[in-house]
């Protein structure tokens, strides 16, 4: 392919013309790459939570139907988009080939990436499906993909592994976006603390707040409330059903003085969980939602119908600087880093 190609991919978008690649039904996954594209070898891929559970609950917990449902998905739309989420994830793998017309200094052949774009703009052909790893939303794969001249992307850092390195980057720009967003003093509620993200998301607000403010996280099982306390992620930790917003907002309150939140950070991997990031939420205050479980129309609707003026945020997953701010929250927390190594790897 010698001719130059749309900077955002829209060369590679099949149908419906006109539209960019993540909003396509179905993309050209042909490897041979335009003069501005990358050719990567895949190693794996960090399905994308609320894709990986919507997957694991319609296969039943069966791996290989969800591996079947993940190549029939890549077969039929060029790239791996879950069409109930619509939502990716994101991979590593090796730099195969750079095109002729990419200035890339800090890239050369071999050299290990996580793409910080989502598969669901992707071009990614799978040969074969080598291990489900369904506990960690990780599929090992001999695959290649496409990374667009606008891709961003992060060179796996020397001291750590390309695991460790995946699980955090993964998630990257939610803990880069609660550093922007909380402020000394605040009080924090975080719903799906005990996840990933979850956990990242805590750390970060426990650090902003400072001594005066206040994290609060809401997760469901007593082991992610041991190690969010134990770890020093949360003041406190609070055992709910995010489907339940009068119980997250009677429980919320109560520790928290009776005061609402300045600011709540969604970072679940269910849905309906739009109420209960609102409901607790003073009037100005801010709601972070970084799922893609979320329904927008739900959030916009249901803040109108209970009267609250809150500053609603969808998630990017992208934000400047987000690779080195996650990646250094492990570095500087040896405890997170250990949390991380025993149950993302």
């Amino acid at each position: 392919m010698a001719k130059k190609a749309c900077k955002y991919g829209t060369h590679r978008v099949i149908e419906p013309q006109g539209v960019l690649p993540q909003t396509a039904q179905k993309i050209d996954n042909k490897m041979e790459i335009y003069p501005n594209e990358i050719l990567i070898d895949v190693i794996s891929l960090n399905i994308d939570s609320a894709s990986f559970t919507q997957l694991k609950e319609e296969a039943g917990g069966d791996e290989k139907k969800i591996g079947e449902k993940i190549k029939a998905i890549v077969s039929e739309r060029g790239k791996m988009q879950n069409p109930v989420t619509g939502s990716g994830g994101m991979l590593i793998g090796k730099i195969a080939q750079i095109g002729a017309d990419l200035d890339r200094p800090d890239l050369k052949v071999g050299d290990k990436i996580a793409t910080l774009v989502s598969l669901s703009l992707t071009p990614l052909k799978i040969e074969e499906i080598i291990a489900i790893k369904k506990d960690i939303d990780r599929v090992d794969v001999k695959a290649q993909a496409i990374l667009f001249e606008s891709g961003i992307y992060a060179k796996l850092p020397d001291d750590m592994t390309e695991a460790l390195a995946l699980a955090a980057l993964d998630v990257a720009g939610a803990p880069a976006q609660t550093a922007k967003l909380a402020k000394p003093g605040e009080s924090v509620l975080v719903l799906g603390a005990g996840g990933k993200s979850g956990m990242l998301c805590c750390y970060e607000a426990y650090k902003r707040v400072g001594p005066t403010g206040k994290v609060v996280a809401v997760c469901r099982k007593e082991s992610y409330k041991k190690t969010l306390l134990e770890n020093n992620l949360a003041h406190e930790v609070i055992l709910a059903d995010v489907s339940q917003p009068l119980d997250v907002l009677e429980k919320a309150l109560a520790v928290n003085g009776g005061k609402e939140y300045d600011l709540s950070i969604n970072v679940v991997n269910v849905p309906n969980s739009e109420m209960a990031s609102i409901l607790p939420v003073r009037d100005g205050g801010i709601v972070y939602f970084f799922s893609m479980a979320v329904s927008f129309t739900k959030a916009a609707l249901g803040a109108e119908g209970i009267g609250k003026d809150v500053t609603m945020i969808v998630g990017n997953g992208y934000t400047k600087d987000h690779a080195d701010i996650t990646l250094h929250q492990l570095r500087e927390n040896k405890a997170l880093c250990k949390i991380f190594e025993e149950k993302y790897i």
